[in-house]
C-alpha cells in the first residue's frame, strides 16, 4: 500500500501548470524561497474568477504534487470560493497525506492566503 493517494501520485508524475502565469494579476508566496520548501502561485483573474493559475514548487515530490493540484482547484473559482481552499480542503482533495507531509498542504494554503490578500486589497481600492 502506497503512502500517497493516486491523486498525489498522478500530480507528482505529471505536474500541471508548472511555472508562472505571464503578467499575473496576483502572486502568492509561501515558505522560505531559496531556503527550504516553498510555493510561488501566480494567477490571472477574469470576470471575477481565476482564469489561469500556475505554480513553482520547491521541495519534495509532495510539494510539487500539491502545487499542481492547487492550480487545477483554483481555476474557475471566485475569491470567496478560493478562500475555502485551506489545509483541510487540500488534504481532502489530495486523498490525505501522511503526518510528516501535511506541511506541504500548509504551504499551498499559505500561498492562496497571500494571493487572496492581494486580491482583496485591490478590490478595496
Amino acid at each position: 500500500m502506497s503512502r500517497y493517494s493516486q491523486t498525489v501520485m498522478d500530480h507528482f508524475t505529471d505536474p500541471r501548470n508548472r511555472g508562472r502565469v505571464e503578467s499575473p494579476d496576483f502572486v502568492g508566496i509561501s515558505g522560505r524561497l531559496g531556503r527550504g520548501p516553498s510555493l510561488v502561485l501566480t494567477v490571472k483573474v477574469a470576470d471575477g474568477v481565476v482564469s489561469k493559475a500556475a505554480c513553482e514548487s520547491y521541495g519534495c515530490g509532495v510539494t510539487i504534487a500539491i502545487g499542481s493540484l492547487l492550480t487545477e482547484l483554483l481555476l474557475g473559482r471566485s475569491r470567496e470560493q478560493c478562500r475555502k481552499l485551506g489545509v483541510d480542503a487540500l488534504l481532502e482533495m489530495a486523498g490525505g497525506l501522511p503526518p510528516d507531509k501535511r506541511h506541504c498542504a500548509g504551504l499551498a494554503a499559505g500561498a492562496v492566503r497571500d494571493m487572496l490578500d492581494q486580491w482583496e486589497r485591490r478590490e478595496n481600492l
